[in-house]
């Protein structure tokens, strides 16, 4: 990707929690590879969408696919990047309990990268998963 040293787990978690938004989603960092990450978010009763059945609002699913995405390519480039287009495909609900988000590197550009992401229980099923593309240029 570039001449950067990837990030370690220390230094990826330390970025992840500079955001509000991702200290709120209870955000840990468990494992920087060459291509890929693994995060936990830790789950919230706000998470609920339906209170009968009490399973996750997909839209922090969708936000999860973004991060764990988006990350496997920050993590190598030593900074968060801009989301330029994504989509997510639900599987399954997600009830409560803390939620593994995996992602990977599919093509690392100059310009714009791609990566995709899975979201697992704590089973180990399978969530939702999804691809996106990336601003990865260096900022101005």
């Amino acid at each position: 990707m570039s001449d950067v040293q990837a990030l370690t787990v220390e230094q990826l978690q330390e970025r992840l929690m500079r955001a509000p938004y991702h200290q709120w989603l209870g955000l840990k960092a468990e494992a920087v590879g060459k291509d890929s990450v693994t995060i936990r978010a830790t789950w919230r009763e706000e998470w609920v969408v339906n209170p009968d059945r009490r399973y996750t609002h997909g839209g922090i699913l969708a936000a999860l696919v973004d991060l764990a995405a988006d990350w496997a390519i920050g993590a190598q480039l030593g900074r968060g990047i801009p989301t330029i287009d994504m989509r997510v495909d639900y599987h399954r609900v997600a009830m409560p309990g803390d939620l593994i988000c995996k992602g990977r590197i599919v093509k690392a550009g100059g310009q714009f990268s791609v990566a995709e992401a899975e979201i697992f229980d704590l089973d180990g099923k399978l969530l939702a998963s999804g691809r996106g593309v990336y601003l990865s240029a260096a900022p101005k």
